[in-house]
């Protein structure tokens, strides 16, 4: 089943895992949204530099330091997603907080891994 996705923090930098992480999710038939610093494509997804108000979200993805995190924490609340996936790096207690008080799931994991042994 698909888990529409947001991946925040997306680069067009081949080599960044948020990158890799949209091609990956694509391949396993996710439908996926994402929003990062540039506009651009990654594979047939569209990099936004607004924050969409995007419905139906089952999962964000997090490829934003802590820092750079607290400018989204409204944003990332208000899309109500089933769960917010913190990637290595971007583990936010926090922030993991904000989202438990809006009965928000939060799991620190490494989307690359969960998608390679379908557990995603």
């Amino acid at each position: 089943m698909s888990k529409k996705t947001l991946v925040l923090g997306a680069s067009l930098n081949e080599t960044r895992y948020s990158n890799i992480a949209i091609h990956r999710l694509r391949a396993k038939k996710h439908e996926v949204v994402a929003f990062g610093l540039r506009k651009g494509k990654v594979n047939d997804v569209s990099i936004y530099t607004d924050k969409k108000v995007f419905k139906n979200i089952d999962t964000i993805t997090l490829y934003l330091n802590p820092k750079r995190q607290e400018e989204f924490y409204d944003y990332i609340v208000g899309l109500k997603p089933n769960r917010v996936i913190f990637n290595p790096g971007t583990e936010n207690t926090e922030l993991m907080e904000i989202l438990e008080e809006n009965n928000i799931e939060s799991e620190i994991a490494c989307t690359l891994v969960l998608l390679s042994i379908n557990q995603y």
